[in-house]
């Protein structure tokens, strides 16, 4: 399967809405066993919201080798490459180690009971 990104959530990757837009067509996609191509043509704009949503949400359920297996990443900026490469690294830490997981998630619990 071939996802042209910039057809699913426009110009820039940026919102985690358009992010759970992507993960929402690839995911059951990959956890059927199936390869998934993301296209990044003409896409300039990037941001973690959009890449924890579109893929790092995706080790919560399959394991970093068969992601890395199915999912290709194509005509991605060097800047989104690395902003995609932090989110994944970060996405292996936290639904892997439970204590990195309940530190964040008090962290974020704290927060939101702070605004």
């Amino acid at each position: 399967m071939n996802v042209e990104i910039k057809t699913l959530v426009g110009d820039s990757c940026v919102t985690s809405e358009d992010g759970q837009r992507v993960y929402d067509v690839i995911y059951p996609k990959l956890a059927a066993g199936e390869s998934v191509c993301l296209n990044f043509s003409n896409i300039r704009v990037f941001a973690s919201p959009f890449f924890n949503f579109a893929i790092g949400q995706l080790l919560k359920d399959l394991e970093p080798d068969a992601l890395n297996q199915l999912l290709k990443v194509e005509k991605i900026t060097a800047d989104g490459l690395l902003i995609c490469q932090q989110v994944v690294k970060n996405a292996k830490e936290y639904y892997r180690n439970p204590e990195t997981k309940k530190a964040v998630d008090d962290i974020l619990k704290q927060q939101a009971e702070d605004e």
